[in-house]
Parts: structure tokens; sequence; C-alpha cells
């Protein structure tokens, strides 16, 4: 675990360097709102399509292999994306990159392999913690990077940067990173017979139980994309905000998270249920997002930030603890991408909506909207929570 945790700490400080910077980046080639949108969601649809995929070949020749291939793909992205000239050629890098960025189910697979059922909310976590402390570096290293004015901002050497600390993974693994699947496990994914992506999707939320926590998974991520999405924009036309401000804030959230996915999760776990979390983490979502297009001074706005990254941090380790507990140990990596799968079709949709809502109604409007389905979600978890969620603890 702790070196899967440095590698995933790694690889996760790369790509936060890249949001911050992102939005300015596409407007810098006269991007709109809309298409802005679209070039976050771009990396999401081509990880969409990768994550199943990846995660059934981390079934059947291992999770290790896989997440080295991976990480070699995104040195490379990161690499194309700092050369960019045009904004077809940057959409095409974060396409490429989207791709390779389909290991994360495995990464997930991997912490289910060596955790218990009992423990695994806190190995959730611990992946978490390192995605959450990715963002505290990361952010803060683009925007420095980047610079304070978007006039005037280096696009080229962040994403330098992140292909560097991606290389730095990829070293990582080859050397220290064990096989956790075992060969008998492999064996048998060898020769089964296989099922196609859109079937392996489709059975998984026709399971009752599975198919409720699949559709939470969506819809929590959904409002998040679509936050992280426009947000550099909002902040730009509130406050004036560039690229740094942007980045510290991001930095903010992501030691917000780290704390509570990496120390906070497996007390909050035993006392509330990983159902219960599920619960308040929506309802903090809902709460976060209504009080962003509210914020009029800083203070308001971190307040806001604070609920947001609690909300967050605590519904997406239960809601994957909750899934590995309903999916068998030869199908846990194929569960777990197509979850994956399920959240990354929300970093699609959710980014496209919030820039379409930006661009048409106004700044407010993707946190608005946001807010309200996550006050839906509120009253969905409740009232499956005996009956779905529940059952799963």
């Amino acid at each position: 675990m702790a070196i899967l945790f440095l590698i995933v700490l790694v690889d996760l400080i790369g790509f936060g360097i890249i949001i911050p910077l992102l939005p300015f980046y596409g407007e810098f080639f006269g991007a709109s709102p809309l298409v802005v949108g679209m070039l976050m969601a771009t990396y999401s649809l081509t990880q969409f399509v990768a994550a199943p995929f990846l995660g059934r070949l981390s079934d059947q020749y291992g999770r290790r292999p896989i997440l080295i291939f991976s990480l070699a793909g995104t040195v490379i992205a990161y690499l194309w994306m700092a050369n960019a000239e045009s904004l077809w050629v940057l959409f095409a890098a974060r396409a490429f990159g989207g791709f390779m960025a389909g290991n994360i189910g495995a990464a997930f697979a991997y912490v289910a392999d060596v955790t218990t059922p009992a423990n695994r909310a806190k190995g959730m976590g611990l992946v978490g913690a390192a995605f959450g402390l990715g963002f505290i570096a990361g952010p803060a290293i683009g925007g420095v990077l980047a610079g304070h004015d978007p006039a005037t901002a280096n696009y080229h050497i962040p994403a330098y940067a992140a292909s560097g600390l991606s290389a730095l993974a990829l070293v990582l693994s080859i050397l220290f990173l064990k096989e956790s699947l075992s060969p008998e496990i492999r064996a048998s994914h060898a020769t089964a017979p296989r099922k196609s992506q859109w079937r392996l999707f489709r059975d998984a939320v026709r399971r009752p139980i599975l198919g409720q926590l699949i559709a939470l998974t969506f819809l929590s991520t959904f409002v998040f994309a679509g936050m992280e999405a426009t947000f550099a924009m909002w902040s730009n036309r509130q406050f004036g905000w560039g690229p740094a401000q942007n980045g510290y804030l991001f930095a903010f959230v992501g030691l917000l998270s780290a704390l509570i996915q990496g120390g906070l999760i497996s007390r909050l776990a035993k006392k509330f249920g990983e159902s219960g979390l599920i619960v308040q983490g929506a309802a903090a979502l809902s709460i976060g997002l209504l009080l962003i297009p509210l914020s009029g001074s800083l203070p308001m706005l971190v307040v806001a930030m604070v609920i947001l990254a609690y909300g967050f941090s605590v519904i997406t380790p239960s809601l994957n603890s909750l899934i590995s507990k309903q999916a068998g140990e030869d199908e846990r990596g194929g569960i777990l991408g197509i979850t994956r799968s399920a959240s990354i079709m929300a970093r699609v949709m959710g980014p496209t909506w919030a820039g379409y809502f930006f661009h048409i109604l106004g700044k407010e409007w993707p946190y608005f909207g946001g807010a309200l389905i996550m006050a839906v979600v509120v009253i969905m978890a409740i009232r499956e929570r005996k009956k779905v969620i529940a059952g799963s603890d």
C-alpha cells in the first residue's frame, strides 16, 4: 500500500499541476466557456472508454503491468500538451492523456486486493488521500509556474513539470511495485469467456444495490466535475483571479481532502457507517455548491470550499468501499473499472453541462444547478438507505 500511495501521489501531483491553468490555456486559444467545458470533458471521455478495458486487462494480466503501461503513456501526453500550438492539438493531447488515465480503476482494484472488507474504507481513503495531497502540491506548483496574470501565463513549463512527475511515478512502479493479484485469479480470467464492455456495464447496473451505488457515484462526480471545469472562469470574473490564485485555492481544498480521507474517514465510517457518510457527503456538496455563487468575499468562498471538500471527501471513498464489497474477488477489477467509467462519464457530461450553463445563463448557474441535483441525491439516499445502501455495510 505504501508504494502504491506514493505512485498515485506523484502522478496526481502532475495531474493537479494542469487543473488551475487548463481553462486559461483553452481561452488563450480563443475557446468560449462552452468549449472550455468540452476541453475538460475530452480527457474524461477517452478515460471513460479506457477504464473498463484496462480494468479487465488488470484482472487478466495483473495490476502492475497496466499501471506501468498507462504511466508511460501519460508522460507522452503531457509532453504533447506542452508543445500544443493550437486548440485542436490541445484537444488531441488531452484525449490521449485521458485514455492513458484509465488506470485509476486498476489502482483502486489494487487496494481492494490487499485489504479486507473490514478495513477497505480505510484503504480506499488512503488512495483518496493521495488524490488530495496531489491536489495540494499540484495546483500550487502549476499556478506558480504559470503565473498570476492569464494574459502572460506560461502554459508550457507546467506541462513539462507534469510529464516529469509522471516519469518519476513510472520509474517507481517499475522498481518497487509488486503484483497484488494472484496467478490463479489471473489464469481464470485468461480462460473465462469475455463479455463486451457494454454488457459488463449493463449487467453491473442491473444488480440492485450495485446499480444504486454506481448511480450515486455518477451524480456526485457530475456536479463536482462541473465545478472544477468552470471555477477558474468564475473566479476570474468574480475576483479577477488568474492561474496562481486558483492554484492556491485548489491546493487548500486538496489539503482538506487529504486530512479527511487520510486521517478521519476510518473513524467517520465506524461512527456513521459508509451509507451514512453518503448522505452526509451529498448534503455537504449541495450546500457548498449553493454558497459558491453567493460568495462576495474570500472568507465566504473559503467556507463554501471547506463544506464542498468535506462532502466530496467522504462520499467518494464510502461509495468505492461499498461497491468493492458488492464485487467478487474474481470480478473486482472489472466492476471497479465500470464504476470508474460511470464517474468518468460524469466528468464528460458535468463540465459540458456546466460550461453550457455558464455560457448561456451566467456564471452562477452551474452551481445553482449542481446544488439542486445534490439535494435530490440526498432525498434518494435517505429513502434508499435501509433497503439498498445499509444492506452493503
